[in-house]
């Protein structure tokens, strides 16, 4: 499998970027320091559109990938949300997780206007969720 370069203008990863920011305010400064942990915390993620629909304005919704899904970052009125595909897997002793905490399978962190964003512990998370999708994969 080719690795991409998310660094490339032309990549999708680049691309995305500037395709699925909300208008902007908080929440758009917000997913673009989201965006930039994430690719701190692992140079192989690659960024992608998903789910283009009016309610997003076409430009769907940003869907970071290591050997699967790992999560998606989704504006709303009042928060930003990121999705970890396999969150209910995850290790979490910083207490990110925040939202769908009832499912087996994913688990949420809510964002709202003025909220910290612990940069440290959200790194240490991304980087749990990768290598779980790793070990997944070899099985």
């Amino acid at each position: 499998m080719k690795k991409s370069d998310s660094r490339k203008p032309d990549s999708p990863s680049h691309v995305t970027g500037a395709r699925t920011k909300p208008p902007g305010d908080w929440r758009a400064e917000l997913l673009s320091r989201i965006r930039t942990v994430i690719e701190q915390a692992d140079a192989e993620m690659t960024e992608e559109p998903k789910w283009r629909k009016p309610s997003n304005g076409m430009a769907g919704v940003p869907v970071w990938s290591h050997s699967g899904i790992v999560c998606t970052g989704e504006t709303y009125k009042n928060a930003v949300k990121m999705t970890f595909a396999k969150g209910a897997d995850l290790e979490d002793p910083a207490g990110l997780f925040n939202s769908s905490l009832e499912g087996n399978v994913r688990r949420a962190i809510d964002f709202h206007e003025g909220d910290t964003l612990d940069e440290k512990a959200l790194k240490a998370l991304v980087r749990a969720a990768v290598a779980l999708n790793k070990s997944s994969t070899r099985s």
